[in-house]
């Protein structure tokens, strides 16, 4: 608030009263935002695993699920959990992969960290399994084609030598 002739304007009693209670504010603001996420951050965390817990159980049981016949003989036993390379396996890993890192964040809340392996690993498997194949394919026409052009060129550049 510098005037023209380089004094620097003073603030009334009412402006600085304004302005202490708008910082006071913000600063209770950031305090409670600040305890709030560190008391509901483990319970966030909590949350979570349950959730994961409960996905991963209730669609491996929906795949085990059974079906009987009228008189009670059963016609089919459901998917396999055990098979290996099937989707059973890979709700089995992220079961264990959060029970482990629910575990050990008893020590620790940085192995939380740890639960980030499970999208590398889907990342890993989409570009094993689609991506990678996809980029990596040829295709079959256009190169026959160039091929034939070399091999006419080549068999020209004979006949011109003999």
């Amino acid at each position: 608030m510098a005037d023209p002739k380089g004094k620097i304007g003073t603030k009334g009693k009412k402006q600085i009263h304004e302005e202490n209670e708008a910082t006071l504010k913000f600063y209770t603001r950031v305090i409670l935002g600040a305890n709030l996420v560190f008391c509901f951050f483990p319970q966030l965390l909590l949350l979570f695993a349950l959730v994961v817990y409960t996905g991963s159980y209730r669609s491996m049981a929906a795949m085990a699920k059974p079906a009987f016949a009228s008189d009670g003989s059963l016609i089919d036993g459901g998917i396999d959990l055990n098979m290996e390379q099937g989707m059973a396996e890979h709700l089995k890993d992220a079961i264990l992969l959060t029970a482990i890192v629910q575990v050990l964040s008893t020590l620790s809340s940085y192995f939380w960290y740890l639960w980030l392996l499970a999208p590398a690993r889907a990342l890993q498997l989409l570009w094993v399994n689609f991506l990678g194949p996809w980029f990596s394919s040829e295709t079959s026409a256009p190169p026959e084609e160039a091929n034939e052009k070399k091999q006419r060129r080549q068999e020209r550049r004979q006949m011109k030598r003999f």
